[in-house]
């Protein structure tokens, strides 16, 4: 196998790893001890307005809800169910939970009443917190399926005096609870060890029914020192979390605060983010892909619209942009020439672009699915990098990650330190270290199939290294072989396409056993509805717009475009435009804005059938 920890010359505080917290609740004591008056978090309320709250404030309200589970039964260990939006309440919730010693399982707001229940109960949750009357509703649908949860705890609403209890009550029996036993909370986190779990998040389902990853606070603890060992942020940074935390990405970035103190600005509206990084300012933001591509078709798409001088001077600052990049990508040094023009094009046009994202990112980061390099050289032309990183749920996410002064585009990184990567002989990524989880919940089998007997995780992503770096190519799983004996990586076909294409949204290749590949192209309705008043179809509506000639037309120069660069037998040889949008809702993508490949291809089976008649 092909190895790399990554780090061999790289500074590293290795002591910061090594004498790293015992578990994600002293590290959050750690933080209030450290900095208590220092800003934590900062959430919107209303229309205009933001609260900031410090670390000390965050403390006390974290208290009195963990002294609330505690009352209401709550023994280590024992899993609370979360189901909510990225929200401040979020947060505290799952803080308190650790905080009570037990464990939070977490569950995507989107989840359908049956998959929650099945969630919850597959857990063995006691409690479960739920964010508003539509959560709970699920929760009362399947009620008699749920005889361990004693109780359901909402963060807006009222108890029913029987089964559902207000957040107000809850922190009421809290408090109730301090008065009689003040050290009820600080004993039951002294009792906490590294390898007590703190996390069951069960996997969003691309395929088949998902699977509880059992996370331990040593998982947390190691991903937040291991980042900080790195010196990647700062107490001095701000960060930007709008990313589900129910996710395993949005959860790694909401424990880095607690071991580095920058504070977190949290909300979870994704139609908000780019208005609310003109309002706050952060330095950092994660994000999936998703989001860079609709913020670089946006803005292509207006100086479309702009076109004449304007149009002419974006394309050529880019251009210069881009050869910067590709100097820094090489190890070169830029002539005067390079130089100056980059300056002048940074004045005429790349810090009002960088002014729309608020005017102080350092660099975002980028996870859950593939990065075009396209889209992060344009990133990196107009002085914002993308630093893409890679992880999986049973992995605590923060596996691999660039670095700000050695960021490779197309590659995800280096490992970060403690951590290994090894290519199997099949071109399977495996990862071993601290961060790995301990296996998947009342999964045995399912354990064995994943996590060798010396501690390897089989990831199931193809992948190579190349001078340390980590370069992943597609999900073993959605790769095929054509009848004619080639294999297809459809994930780098479609990343390659959404950078060529400002309007697609999707693309799925498609090809298995098939003399040629053909696909499903998906299209975003922001820059479609753009597009169409420019073309003569103001007005019509979504579906029309994709059915039209004019549609078609335009997204076949496209996939030509895509064909020049792919092997004959990777080529798309027919398309279909799908007549609506793919949606979290819709159940095509995953809340983390992963593609449901299995589900696209069968709601489209017939469609994709008819491009070979």
């Amino acid at each position: 196998m092909t190895t790399s920890n990554g780090t061999s010359d790289e500074k590293v505080d290795r002591e910061k790893i090594e004498n790293r917290a015992p578990s994600v609740a002293h590290m959050f004591l750690d933080r209030i001890t450290a900095s208590p008056d220092a800003e934590a978090f900062r959430f919107p309320m209303g229309a205009e307005e933001w609260i900031g709250v410090t670390w000390a404030q965050t403390g006390e309200r974290v208290r009195l809800l963990a002294a609330g589970l505690i009352a209401l039964g709550i023994q280590p260990e024992d899993r609370v169910s979360l189901a909510s939006t990225t929200r401040y309440e979020w947060v505290l919730a799952d803080l308190a939970v650790m905080c009570a010693g037990a464990a939070t399982t977490t569950v995507y707001p989107t989840t359908n009443a049956h998959d929650v229940a099945f969630i919850v109960a597959d857990s063995g949750s006691r409690i479960v917190i739920a964010e508003d009357a539509d959560q709970v509703g699920k929760l009362v649908q399947h009620r008699d399926e749920l005889p361990d949860v004693s109780a359901v705890v909402v963060v807006d609403g009222h108890g029913d005096g029987d089964w559902v209890l207000g957040y107000d009550d809850l922190e009421d029996r809290g408090r109730t609870l301090l008065a009689e036993n003040p050290n009820a909370v600080s004993d039951r986190i002294q009792r906490i060890r590294p390898d007590h779990l703190a996390t069951l998040i069960y996997t969003s389902g691309t395929t088949g029914r998902p699977k509880g990853v059992r996370l331990p606070h040593s998982a947390w603890t190691y991903e937040a020192a291991a980042i900080d060992a790195i010196g990647l942020l700062g107490p001095d940074d701000l960060q930007y979390l709008w990313l589900p935390l129910s996710h395993v990405f949005g959860k790694v970035l909401l424990t880095l605060p607690l071991q580095i103190g920058f504070p977190t600005v949290v909300d979870g509206r994704v139609d908000k983010i780019v208005e609310n990084l003109a309002v706050v300012h952060p330095t950092f933001m994660g994000a999936a892909p998703r989001i860079f591509e609709k913020a670089h078709a946006r803005i292509e798409s207006m100086m479309e619209d702009e076109g004449g001088a304007k149009k002419r001077i974006f394309d050529w600052a880019v251009g210069v942009g881009l050869k910067m990049s590709r100097a820094r990508q090489d190890g070169r040094s830029p002539g005067t020439r390079d130089r100056l023009g980059y300056a002048l094009a940074d004045r005429l046009v790349f810090s009002t672009v960088r002014e729309r994202f608020g005017g102080r990112l350092r660099f975002f980061i980028s996870g859950s699915a593939p990065l075009n390099p396209d889209i992060g050289r344009w990133f990196d032309a107009v002085g914002i990098p993308v630093l893409e990183g890679y992880g999986l749920t049973e992995t605590a996410a923060a596996s691999c990650v660039n670095r700000p002064d050695s960021n490779r585009i197309g590659t995800v990184g280096r490992p970060v330190p403690g951590t290994e990567i090894a290519i199997a002989d099949d071109g399977e990524v495996m990862i071993k270290g601290p961060g790995v989880m301990t296996g998947y919940h009342n999964r045995p089998e399912a354990t064995a199939e994943s996590l060798t007997e010396d501690g390897w995780f089989r990831t199931g992503d193809i992948g190579s290294i190349e001078d340390g770096y980590l370069r992943i190519t597609d999900r073993k799983k959605d790769m095929f072989k054509t009848s004619q004996g080639k294999y297809v990586a459809p994930s780098a076909t479609a990343a390659t396409f959404k950078g060529i294409c400002p309007y697609a949204s999707e693309i799925v290749v498609y090809g298995e056993g098939r003399p040629y590949c053909v696909a499903l192209v998906g299209l975003d309705a922001e820059t479609m509805t753009e597009w169409a008043g420019r073309n003569g179809l103001d007005g019509a509506s979504f579906a029309e717009i994709s059915q039209h000639e004019k549609t078609r037309g335009m997204i076949s120069t496209y996939i030509e475009e895509l064909n020049l660069q792919l092997n004959r037998w990777e080529q798309v040889k027919k398309f279909t435009i799908i007549d609506r949008e793919l949606t979290v809702e819709s159940g095509d993508l995953t809340p983390s804005m992963k593609l449901r490949r299995k589900v696209v291809v069968d709601s489209f089976s017939d469609s994709l059938v008819g491009l070979y008649d």
